[in-house]
């Protein structure tokens, strides 16, 4: 099967320059050009998207009013770093919280795992 393109997440937030400077700031991305409040964010080969989740239509799964107490249930947002130990470094130097520290995990890759400010799972974690 020939390769038609590739992947990128759409995140609907709450407050989307909260989110923006969360990724910005703490993960590495960086925002390309935006459209009415949709920005688009790059690391590498990895996308995602911000839009804003009071923005969607009425009907829509994702509407803020729909919201569960955790954004993403059952989704884990796994993003691949060349040195997890560097990227776990700096973040604990900038004070930045952690759900799960680094550690070796038994499949063999080092990880650690943390929110965005919208509550999305977010593992850290080294090539394999």
């Amino acid at each position: 099967m020939p390769d038609s393109g590739g992947l990128r997440l759409e995140l609907f937030v709450r407050d989307v320059p909260r989110s923006v400077a969360f990724y910005r700031d703490v993960l590495g991305f960086v925002a390309e050009p935006q459209s009415a409040g949709y920005v688009p964010m790059s690391r590498g080969a990895a996308r995602i998207a911000l839009g804003a989740a009071a923005d969607l239509p009425t009907q829509h799964y994702f509407r803020p009013d729909v919201f569960s107490t955790r954004p993403g249930a059952g989704v884990e947002i796994v993003l691949e770093v060349d040195d997890v130990a560097d990227e776990y470094a700096r973040l604990v130097a900038r004070g930045h919280a952690v759900l799960s520290p680094l550690r070796q995990q038994p499949w063999g890759l080092t990880d650690f795992r943390l929110a965005d400010p919208d509550g999305y799972y977010i593992r850290v974690t080294s090539r394999g």
